[in-house]
């Protein structure tokens, strides 16, 4: 009931993944009468994997995590977290609210042992191939240990989902040297460089988009900041490109003759393609899909969710996290 689409984009969606995933099942969590119109063109076989669990509330994008963790038990998103509590579901995919699908998650699914605080990661394009970047907002504020357990998630991750034995980790800085940083980032290295994890010293903004690393580890504040910039940029490009093209009646030939591969350009930096940030270090899977999201962007959520199931993501994150603290200490 969430995003800027609501069931418009959501139901969908929900339609396609299942023609993408044959052995999937859904739960759509909302108000059965916003939900039923969306749902007279799907197929008598879709029908039979997908229900609908009618939640009476939703919770509003500007409100407060705390209001909706208290307020709101009937909410489509409490709901859906509820039911990968109870195992109905194995993961919850969502456009909502990202503070209250955090807070609620949290509070319901609880963290890893551990895990302090979640962190939020997603995939951004990378000229190479794409790069796991966390944290994307879940902490604007965190400590070197924390910074370290989000390498840790992250490198698992990308181990499971992108198929990278060895992931490459990097810790975002404003430079390369070793003198750079502030001294929870130089905290952080030092831990990175104790372990077993294939740690391959500071990244700059520019790494992110490179693909020289498999995951980038940075604190919420500057990820997010990094995140929103990033999907500036492509808007501006994109933009800037199509006003060109139809300058006058030369570039709009132009245009023509271009077409093919004005197309791959812009599937290539398309964010919709990298939509679903993963919620890491829960006891559970939960995918957030950006707030505009339509068909197929929320539709890759979905996919990212059932790679994760499919991985085992949270119990891998947790077996890997258990292996390094027992190194530490007998270190």
């Amino acid at each position: 009931m969430g995003g800027d689409h609501g069931p418009a984009s959501v139901v969908p969606a929900a339609l396609l993944a299942l023609d993408r995933h044959p052995t999937l099942s859904l739960i759509v969590c909302g108000d059965t009468s916003a939900l039923e119109p969306h749902l007279q063109t799907a197929s008598t076989l879709a029908r039979e994997r997908i229900q609908i669990k009618h939640a009476p509330e939703q919770v509003a994008m500007d409100e407060k995590p705390s209001a909706a963790l208290r307020g709101k038990r009937d909410s489509s998103m409490r709901y859906a977290i509820d039911l990968v509590k109870d195992g109905s579901a194995a993961a919850c995919v969502s456009a909502g609210n990202t503070g209250a699908l955090m807070a609620i998650a949290r509070f319901v699914l609880k963290t890893l042992p551990g895990i302090d605080r979640p962190a939020i990661c997603a995939a951004m394009p990378g000229l190479r191939h794409g790069t796991r970047v966390l944290d994307l907002g879940a902490n604007v504020d965190s400590s070197s240990e924390e910074l370290f357990r989000f390498a840790v998630m992250g490198s698992v991750l990308s181990s499971a989902i992108d198929a990278r034995e060895n992931p490459t980790v990097a810790l975002l800085n404003i430079g390369e040297e070793e003198i750079k940083g502030n001294d929870r980032v130089k905290q952080t290295a030092v831990l990175l460089e104790q372990s077993s994890l294939n740690y391959r010293g500071f990244a700059e903004g520019n790494d992110i988009f490179s693909g020289v690393f498999d995951v980038i580890v940075c604190d919420g504040f500057v990820g997010n900041v990094a995140l929103k910039a990033s999907e500036g940029v492509a808007s501006m490009l994109l933009q800037f490109a199509k006003e060109e093209f139809q300058r006058n009646l030369w570039t709009k030939f132009s245009a023509l003759l271009a077409t093919p591969a004005l197309k791959r350009l812009q599937r290539r930096v398309d964010p919709r393609r990298y939509n679903g940030a993963s919620f890491l270090g829960l006891r559970g899977t939960v995918v957030k899909s950006h707030g505009g999201a339509d068909a197929l962007a929320f539709g890759r959520a979905i996919d990212e969710a059932v790679l994760q199931v499919r991985q085992e993501v949270p119990e891998r994150i947790s077996a890997k996290l258990e292996q390094i603290l027992v190194h530490q200490q007998v270190v």
